[in-house]
């Protein structure tokens, strides 16, 4: 009978949170706080505000997060910086502390340091103002010399900045300027013999916006990188390219080493690249094999040995998450599915994991059931198994035309037990969450 009766109470308990849930997303538009704390009715796993202000948002997707031992976390939020001790998340109520005020944040690899730039204020450019590190712990700051960057190698050796225009131009002559490629409209590369009045709202939207990156992939203007040793001032610059780079990454612990992306439609630019701090030995990580071919959204693994990104072969047909490693260029291949796929993928410090935050029918995948927090864990055979975390059915993904969305931009926590998130669940509240990997 006592155990007929712990059953019993369980499933009230269970019962109670996912009536809890269902009340929060029935009334969206209210301006109550969403709830602190309950379980997914639609996945049964535990979801935890962390933000207390209103407009907060984690990291962006490839942005370090955490401290070194992996026992803080930092977001934004509109006071600032916000640091968590997440060592005893879910046993406790969450309590953030601000430390830091500047945006474009991004925590130190090798100290318990962020660096932000009082140029811009939350996720930002890269760019701006003064650049400080300031210590998580204690809030002492120290003044960074010599960068307007906050993206530093993992031991404070090198930035760097853009150059773009006639200052990026190849001095020795020998990076000549490539022919243009011939315009062929959106609709025709994405969806051959169709109209667009044949194509959904959300496919239509797509297309419009793949038009838009088009435009800067036709003839790219001429790029370079300019390497700043952090210690001396002295500038090296190399590199040049005719494209739009964004998107760098040094390498978590090789100093020396950048990654960095082509903008522009997918399918029509060598996307994911290195490139050494001495301006020299650039390389493509990954070569297409066919038409519509994609990648990108690259990251690198904890350990630096590999970098991974979203493959598609082709685009909004075939999905995986892929990862090339860096030394022996072997390449790495996780299938997954339609409704699996999300706008960015994360991986644990040991790459056992991968997480995904989802996406809406206009994203790339055009997936009706693709709103979810997703889980990939790698499984003896080379395969993964999925598991949904949290729904986003009531996110707003849509971030271009003034629509207001914001990416999830999820990580992974270093102990492998929470996936934290943005959520915007309804106008004006937009949250940082976390979501725990271990079902209830």
């Amino acid at each position: 009978m006592d155990k007929i009766n712990i059953k019993i109470s369980t499933l009230l308990l269970l019962t109670i949170s996912c009536v809890k849930a269902q009340t929060l997303a029935a009334e969206p538009g209210t301006n109550a706080p969403p709830l602190s704390d309950w379980i997914d009715p639609e996945t049964g796993h535990r979801i935890i505000r962390l933000s207390t202000e209103p407009g907060s948002a984690t990291l962006y997707f490839h942005d370090n997060s955490y401290t070194p031992q992996g026992d803080k976390l930092i977001f934004y939020t509109p006071s600032g910086v916000a640091a968590m001790d997440i060592t005893r998340l879910g046993a406790q109520p969450p309590k953030l502390e601000i430390v830091a005020q500047g945006g474009a944040a991004h925590m130190a690899r090798r100290t318990r340091e962020v660096y932000v730039n009082r140029g811009v204020r939350g996720r930002g450019f890269i760019g701006g103002g003064p650049v400080y590190a300031i210590n998580v712990d204690t809030k002492q700051e120290r003044l960074m010399t010599n960068t307007v960057s906050t993206v530093i190698s993992c031991d404070e050796s090198f930035s760097f900045v853009m150059l773009r225009g006639d200052a990026a131009v190849d001095p020795t002559g020998k990076t000549q300027r490539p022919a243009a490629r011939p315009y062929v409209p959106q609709l025709q590369r994405m969806f051959p013999g169709k109209k667009l009045e044949d194509l959904t709202p959300e496919q239509q939207y797509s297309v419009q916006k793949e038009e838009r990156l088009a435009r800067g992939t036709l003839n790219p203007p001429p790029a370079a990188f300019s390497f700043i040793n952090l210690k001396t001032g002295e500038r090296k610059t190399g590199g040049y390219q005719f494209s739009n780079p964004d998107h760098q990454q040094f390498n978590p612990t090789d100093p020396n080493l950048l990654l960095y992306a082509h903008e522009g439609t997918w399918h029509e630019v060598d996307r994911t690249w290195t490139i050494r701090t001495d301006g020299t030995d650039m390389k493509l990580i990954h070569k297409r094999t066919m038409d519509m071919e994609i990648s990108g959204h690259e990251w690198w693994s904890f350990d630096g040995k590999k970098v991974w990104f979203d493959l598609q072969t082709p685009r909004s047909e075939d999905f995986w998450i892929a990862g090339v490693n860096i030394e022996t260029g072997l390449e790495t291949r996780y299938h997954i599915k339609r409704d699996t796929w999300g706008v960015h993928f994360t991986s644990s410090r040991d790459d056992t994991l991968f997480a995904s935050d989802g996406g809406d029918p206009s994203q790339v995948a055009y997936s009706t059931n693709g709103m979810w927090i997703n889980l990939f864990r790698v499984q003896p055979n080379g395969a993964v198994a999925h598991e949904r975390l949290a729904s986003m059915a009531r996110h707003n993904y849509v971030t271009g035309g003034g629509r207001g969305g914001i990416e999830p931009n999820c990580s992974i926590t270093p102990d492998k037990k929470w996936v934290i998130f943005t959520g915007q669940f309804a106008p004006g509240q937009r949250h940082v969450y976390a979501v725990e990997i271990a079902r209830e």
